[in-house]
């Protein structure tokens, strides 16, 4: 007879529309996200140098990241009436609550690239899981 499922993890203090949680947690921990609102916790700056600050970010991804954190209120623009016009992106206090969780996944990513790369390029040549069936088939 099979046992009980046993059910844990975050999702069960989640209210009922957990959906929308998971759209939320999506958006926050979308590497341009995590990217956008590191280099923005320093204080405003200006697309072009915002583009500049976040390597391997086209214009494209960066306008849609921007689009997308303004309108969840993580972000405001702010546009100057000079010429050339100048448009300005900083953090909201509700985008500056995020600050220390974003800096954290970065760090960590940056602490265990190596790791990753090594684990990755081994899989590469075992497959993924491979190595820990054969490692249990050869133990048992």
């Amino acid at each position: 007879m099979a046992s009980a499922r046993q059910i844990s993890g975050p999702c069960q203090a989640w209210p009922e529309d957990s959906a929308f949680v998971r759209e939320v947690l999506d958006r926050i921990g979308d590497k341009w996200t995590v990217l956008t609102i590191s280099t923005l916790s320093a204080g405003p700056l200006r697309y072009s140098d915002l583009q500049a600050s976040v390597l391997g970010i086209s214009q494209r991804m960066l306008t849609q990241t921007l689009k997308n954190l303004e309108r969840d209120g993580l972000v405001t623009r702010t546009a100057y009436a000079e010429v050339p016009p100048r448009v300005e992106y900083e953090l909201t206090d509700l985008g500056r609550s995020l600050i220390e969780a974003v800096k954290a996944m970065a760090d960590w990513a940056v602490t265990h690239h190596s790791e990753i790369a090594g684990n990755r390029a081994a899989s590469e040549l075992t497959g993924v899981g491979r190595a820990k069936a054969a490692v249990s088939a050869s133990a048992g």
